[in-house]
């Protein structure tokens, strides 16, 4: 086995714990509607993005820990139309210098049906392989308009509380879920 498999491997069992706790399908539609409605109320560009949206995917917690080797679990809600359709987990794994806990949420607007097959014809869709993805921060958020929405997803980083630097979603694998 190689080293990067027994990292990860050590990482699924660090994490284990966080997993044993998933959020019910009612939790997540409550906490995913919630979240979305403060994003789009707080963030002109997600506003806008929403109503032109295919759909939305809405991870409300995601738990991020390591010390050298690193790892984020969470589940979210996949909104159509502000309705939920779907359940879907985002893993990842990491190694490097970097140490301590932070929660987060984040949110994946899918601006086409292809981007959107894409999510499950994959097996899942790997964040950095396929459709393009871009994490929108505030100074493109203010330079942002129709014309230069041109892109298959667009994400948001919110809620970040902890002691770990950064948030990033480079690496995240995203599956369904059978809730």
């Amino acid at each position: 086995m190689t080293r990067t498999k027994l990292l990860a491997l050590a990482l699924v069992f660090a994490l284990a714990p966080l997993a044993a706790h998933a959020a019910t399908k009612a939790e997540l539609n409550r906490d995913g509607a919630k979240v979305l409605k403060t994003l789009t109320k707080q963030n002109k560009t997600a506003r806008e993005l929403s109503q032109k949206a295919t759909a939305i995917l809405v991870f409300p917690s995601i738990t991020k820990a390591g010390f050298m080797v690193g790892g984020q679990i969470g589940d979210g809600v996949l909104f159509k139309q502000g309705k939920p359709v779907g359940y879907y987990n985002s893993v990842a794994a990491s190694y490097g210098f970097q140490a301590g806990v932070q929660q987060f949420g984040y949110a994946l607007f899918f601006m086409n049906q292809k981007a959107l097959d894409y999510l499950d014809q994959s097996g899942g869709l790997e964040v950095g392989v396929g459709p393009s993805i871009v994490v929108v921060d505030e100074g493109m958020g203010k330079s942002t308009t129709s014309t230069t929405l041109t892109h298959d997803v667009y994400a948001f980083i919110f809620s970040q509380k902890g002691l770990m630097a950064g948030a990033g979603l480079q690496g995240s694998k995203i599956t369904k879920l059978d809730k």
